[in-house]
């Protein structure tokens, strides 16, 4: 029903697998009755990470985060209407509520590339991306609480090279450190707005230079060391 949504990828993670999540932030904390997480993806065209991230990749990139939030709404009425459940769609990317002013660090709900490790759907990079086998780094994850019991999807194998650390050389604000990226310079650098108003992502390179950026089987744009 999720890949009918729309979404390019789904999988399901227990309630009980978010354990080392901060408090405040496990799925529970937000429905209190939730035992399953249905986590999904929408995966961006390859074409995207060919041009200037400024506009064309921003308003995509974007305009993906409302589709994923529609596709969470969807699958939320969809299991309770078929399973007799309940079901919580959240947000993708915002609102959310905490925000550390001096770091500037912002937390969604829980946080989507975790729930989608879980699920299997990928794993971390180096730059704390999703990683994904078939889609790499492109994927906008959502997600849908419910207090149906559904069997858990196995973890996914790492596709992240041990030896490469290009995500890192290519930082021009040397921002990601071992198992976590500085926030604050991230931020300052990555996104702005043109004269009119308009935002814009100045800077994807963390994704763009990733030989894993298409995944392992989908690896045919220019310079891709994994055809």
């Amino acid at each position: 029903m999720v890949l009918q949504s729309g979404a390019d990828v789904c999988g399901f993670a227990g309630a009980e697998e978010f354990h080392q999540a901060p408090d405040g932030f496990h799925p529970c904390s937000i429905f209190p009755d939730c035992k399953s997480v249905v986590v999904f993806g929408i995966a961006l065209p390859r074409g995207l990470y060919e041009v200037d991230s400024r506009f064309v990749y921003s308003h995509y990139n974007s305009l993906a985060c409302p589709q994923a939030d529609h596709i969470a709404l969807q699958t939320a009425k969809l299991i309770e209407d078929t399973f007799e459940a309940r079901a919580v769609p959240l947000p993708c990317d915002s609102p959310y509520e905490y925000w550390d002013e001096e770091k500037l660090e912002g937390r969604g709900l829980i946080s989507m590339k975790h729930a989608a490790y879980l699920a299997g759907l990928g794993t971390l990079g180096k730059n704390t991306l999703l990683l994904n086998k078939d889609y790499g780094n492109r994927l906008v994850v959502g997600c849908v609480l419910t207090d149906l019991v559904i069997e858990p999807d196995e973890p996914a194998v790492s596709i992240c090279p041990d030896s490469c650390r290009l995500c890192i050389e290519n930082c021009p604000q040397e921002a990601i450190k071992p198992g976590f990226v500085e926030q604050r310079p991230c931020r300052q650098y990555s996104y702005g707005k043109t004269k009119r108003g308009f935002e814009t992502v100045e800077c994807n390179r963390c994704r763009t230079v990733c030989p894993m950026r298409f995944g392992v089987k989908k690896g045919r744009g220019k310079g891709s060391e994994n055809n």
